[in-house]
């Protein structure tokens, strides 16, 4: 009988709230809800990594889900640079994300895996990905 009670009482608490997207008004939020920026300073990058791996993008199949400035399948490439600082740790997890594949981390696209490319492209890539800071 407890638990019966237990269960209705979070049924009824779980009905009667509002979604966090719900409680979100203006478009600004809903970005930075969104976006969920990490905070950290960001270190430098070298130039010639970075044109690496913009050129490895352009021969890629990530512009079946990615834009450049815009949400499309998955996330643009400019939300992803506002969300993580320039480290080489987040580096090093978006490189394996791009070899893995996975979910979850924007919602519920999923991210093919490209198990064929060589972690230094991938973080090239990324590289790439977070020098598109505004």
């Amino acid at each position: 009988m407890r638990r019966n009670l237990i269960f209705f009482l979070v049924l009824l608490a779980a009905c009667s709230q509002k979604s966090a997207e719900e409680n979100i008004d203006s478009s600004a939020e809903k970005e930075q809800a969104y976006i969920r920026a990490i905070e950290g300073e960001d270190e430098e990058l070298d130039p010639e990594i970075i044109k690496r791996g913009e050129v490895l993008i352009a021969y890629s199949d990530c512009a079946t889900c990615h834009k450049s400035d815009k949400r499309a399948k998955g996330p643009a490439f400019q939300d992803i640079s506002k969300r993580y600082p320039i480290k080489e740790v987040y580096i090093d997890l978006l490189a394996r994300k791009v070899i893995s594949g996975g979910t979850g981390s924007w919602g519920s696209p999923v991210m093919s895996p490209h198990p064929d490319l060589k972690e230094e492209d991938a973080r090239a890539m990324a590289s790439y990905i977070l020098s598109l800071k505004e």
